[in-house]
């Protein structure tokens, strides 16, 4: 049986049923009304081989803040949950992903303390129904319902598609080589004895 995880969340901005297997095979069901988003989660699910079902409700009669947002909080706690107490996981992983004209890197550890560093500049307001300041909003939440420590850096690029797209692969690939399993560790990957 795979690592796994449902998280149930609801508040009056959203609600949102999130489904997780980090030991899958790329399989995505998703629906949180924003289309380029729905977008991106696909590709995370598809590059990182996860299955993922996800279905949010949100205020976007508001804006899609919170829809976004509340994804990754979601997100963030299921990655959580499914890695339980992290025995015998890699801890950290990284990925210099390419996209035509845009590469970005990324590097994971799976600590437990969270912090997020974000070196990326997008030059325009939206894309799609999805405004592209929210992004760092998204992967600001994950980090710190996951507990990981997550670098995401533009190392060039000018299409904003394309950067945002390769971000998501970038974390999708890094958090695959991160939550692999390595024989030689019996416990957990510190000289501390814990990850938390």
């Amino acid at each position: 049986m795979g690592r796994t995880a449902e998280i149930q969340r609801k508040t009056n901005e959203t609600s949102i049923v999130l489904q997780l297997n980090l030991d899958g095979t790329g399989i995505s069901d998703i629906n949180t009304g924003i289309g380029f988003f729905d977008h991106m989660l696909n590709s995370f699910a598809r590059h990182g081989f996860f299955d993922l079902k996800l279905n949010v409700v949100g205020d976007l009669h508001v804006d899609a803040h919170h829809t976004v947002e509340d994804t990754g909080i979601v997100l963030g706690q299921a990655i959580k949950a499914a890695l339980g107490d992290k025995k015998g996981i890699k801890r950290y992983g990284d990925s210099v992903l390419p996209m035509d004209e845009t590469l970005v890197l990324c590097a994971i550890d799976l600590s437990g303390r969270p912090y997020l560093v974000y070196d990326v500049s997008l030059t325009v307001e939206r894309v799609g129904y999805m405004d592209t300041e929210l992004v760092k909003e998204f992967f600001y939440a994950i980090s710190y319902a996951a507990g990981m420590n997550l670098h995401l850096k533009l190392l060039h690029g000018s299409n904003n598609h394309h950067i945002i797209e390769a971000l998501f692969k970038a974390f999708a690939r890094a958090l695959d080589e991160a939550i692999g399993q390595d024989t030689r560790i019996s416990d957990v990957l510190s000289t501390k004895g814990t990850v938390d």
